[in-house]
């Protein structure tokens, strides 16, 4: 209920922050982009002098509290860059990607190549001291959510067996790097600056395998078709463990928190077992 109320907050006093973003930063906006299971208001923006821009107010979102700082980190390498941001309102002003066509556009196998490519040059390891949070902070999130759903679980064995990974899996590495969580093919844009750009990264620290497992959730047909050779070739692509990147994905397909729990929602966890 904390979480519904701060985001209904946020809707309330969303209008005010636009205008007043649009004031101070010269802006002059076009109609809202359309996005379903959108957790942002984006907008097209045109600064003074002509530069084109995005405008992106973020709803409160556990998962993308520090998006503003990965981006900085990042610094349009390959994300789209960082222009200007006031924490307070969540408020982001972004390089406008165009064409802006997402990657989804383009079919799986060539999306693997591409995600593969942007990840392997995403995965650096922040400086100390950091603010970034551990993947753990948000698996153990993810769990809490979870066990709140335990009356609605149809296959509780699959689910014990992801919650179990979810705290077996995320050991700390000097090899972990800063992931961008959320990689999938329709937060791939195309670009004039660069043939793809990233945007909405929901930063942590953690173990690359983990950040393979987006995209290939998104890739149902082909994981429930042939998911070894689905998951060997997006590993070998990203140069990571495949039984690793195989056990996210079934830590996340049996005990990732989800709208639905039904047979259905555990097609792939089931492929996996």
């Amino acid at each position: 209920m904390e979480v519904q109320s701060e985001r209904t907050a946020w809707l309330e006093q969303l209008p005010r922050a636009v205008h007043e973003l649009e004031s101070r930063w010269s802006l002059s906006l076009g109609q809202p982009f359309c996005s379903e299971n959108s957790c942002s208001w984006v907008a097209p923006a045109e600064l003074r002098g002509g530069e084109r821009a995005v405008l992106k107010l973020g709803m409160p979102h556990m998962e993308a509290a520090h998006e503003v700082e990965a981006l900085r980190f990042w610094d349009g390498e390959p994300t789209v860059r960082l222009l200007a941001a006031d924490a307070s309102l969540r408020a982001m002003l972004l390089e406008r990607c165009e064409p802006g066509t997402a990657l989804r556009d383009v079919p799986e196998p060539e999306q693997d190549v591409v995600i593969a490519g942007l990840l392997r040059r995403l995965w650096r390891q922040p400086s100390q001291p950091h603010l970034f949070r551990p993947l753990t902070e948000m698996l153990a999130f993810w769990a809490e959510e979870t066990m709140a759903a335990v009356p609605r679980w149809v296959d509780r064995g699959l689910v014990r067996a992801g919650l179990d990974l979810f705290e077996k899996l995320p050991r700390q590495s000097p090899n972990d790097v800063l992931l961008a969580t959320d990689l999938h093919a329709g937060n791939v844009l195309r670009s004039q600056r660069e043939p793809w750009l990233v945007i909405d990264p929901k930063p942590f620290v953690g173990d690359r395998a983990y950040d393979a497992t987006q995209h290939l959730l998104n890739c149902q047909g082909r994981m429930l078709r042939t998911p070894e050779a689905t998951i060997g070739r997006f590993a070998d692509l990203l140069e990571v463990d495949h039984e690793r990147v195989r056990l996210w994905m079934f830590a996340r397909s049996a005990a990732g928190p989800r709208d639905t729990w039904n047979d259905d929602s555990f097609a792939v966890a089931r492929a996996l077992r």
